[in-house]
């Protein structure tokens, strides 16, 4: 399997076809072809610039070499809150605080997720800080979408495929090299939830990764970036930042800019969002759910649930999700939802 003339084709600047990119996706999960291979192609894609259509094709052809966790039943109803990360903000883990705010407002989510590689603390550093066993088997999960509302698939444990990718990923990374792979992980949750809120980790990906998601079928999803200062961003939709969105599916008609007065809701200092490792995110979980939380991050996981809402079709405006949001995350139902998990995942 060779993938030389696919590289040869992208150095050419010529894109590729859908049947082509399945050629590769099987030749860069293959054990037997050559890391330096498997290297320069993904150079040569990065460099000439991955079109929707590629980025689609690769992610459809990922999914299908996932292991199915059998969640069909939930699926039409459930939504995906994750980023692409890789925007090197030192965020806190806002999408983790809103599956737990989302699922204790009866919305089922399905969260995929890797721990930190970018970040002190990844989406699944954080939940297993909170209770959740990643190497939950299939079954299991399946009672805890029945029993806890929600999910997380741990990526490793779903993409056997990315095995024989994860050195070369590495090998690139330590030379400063993004490749597709860096945006692919939103696009291949194994549950394939019919919506997604997106966080994009660069302005310019937005409309791309909302393109992504229609060519992948999604009933309804955004993809938001939130812009910092100049060339700085994060890859979340917050009260701090003047956030660049673009819908897909049911929402492909909204496109701009939302900032959190659009909302009735105060603008933050971007350090009110800033996390750190584990112990310091568990500390800010348990601030927040005791009232005392930075005001700036609050509103922005009550914004974040408060639009999941929305584009679950559970409100009709994301400012009517706004206290249902606010009063699930600082009522008790999230604590109340920690101590669930906890319970449901406790060794017998």
């Amino acid at each position: 399997m060779d993938l030389a003339p696919l590289t040869a084709r992208l150095q050419a600047r010529q894109d590729l076809a859908p049947a082509e990119v399945a050629t590769a996706a099987v030749a860069l999960a293959a054990p037997d072809v050559p890391e330096a291979g498997k290297a320069a192609f993904l150079t040569a894609l990065a460099d000439k610039g991955e079109t929707v259509a590629e980025v689609a094709a690769f992610a459809l052809a990922f999914r299908g070499m996932a292991v199915n966790p059998g969640v069909e039943a939930w699926a039409p109803r459930a939504i995906d809150i994750v980023g692409t990360g890789g925007d090197h903000a030192g965020g806190f883990n806002i999408s983790s605080l809103v599956v737990l705010t989302l699922a204790s407002a009866g919305v089922p989510v399905m969260k995929h997720g890797n721990r930190g590689i970018t970040s002190k603390c990844g989406s699944a550093d954080l939940l297993a800080g909170l209770g959740v066993n990643l190497q939950a088997p299939p079954e299991t999960l399946r009672r805890a979408l029945t029993e806890l509302g929600y999910v997380f698939f741990f990526a490793p444990a779903y993409h056997p495929a990315f095995k024989h990718i994860g050195p070369v990923r590495k090998q690139l990374a330590e030379q400063g090299r993004r490749t597709v792979f860096n945006i692919l992980g939103p696009l291949i949750n194994p549950g394939r939830p019919a919506h997604v809120l997106l966080g994009v980790f660069s302005e310019a990906w937005v409309p791309r990764l909302a393109g992504a998601l229609d060519v992948l079928g999604v009933e309804a999803g955004l993809a938001a970036h939130g812009v910092i200062g100049p060339g700085r961003g994060i890859d979340e939709l917050t009260t701090a930042t003047v956030n660049q969105v673009r819908g897909s599916g049911r929402l492909a008609a909204i496109s701009g800019q939302w900032q959190a007065e659009d909302f009735g809701l105060k603008a933050a200092p971007f350090d009110e969002l800033l996390g750190g490792d584990l112990a310091t995110n568990l500390a800010i979980v348990e601030a927040i759910l005791a009232g005392r939380g930075p005001a700036g991050l609050v509103d922005t996981i009550v914004l974040n649930t408060a639009t999941g809402l929305w584009i679950t079709g559970r409100v009709p405006t994301v400012r009517d999700g706004l206290g249902l949001a606010r009063e699930q995350l600082l009522g008790g139902a999230v604590r109340a939802k920690i101590a669930a998990t906890r319970e449901f995942f406790a060794p017998a």
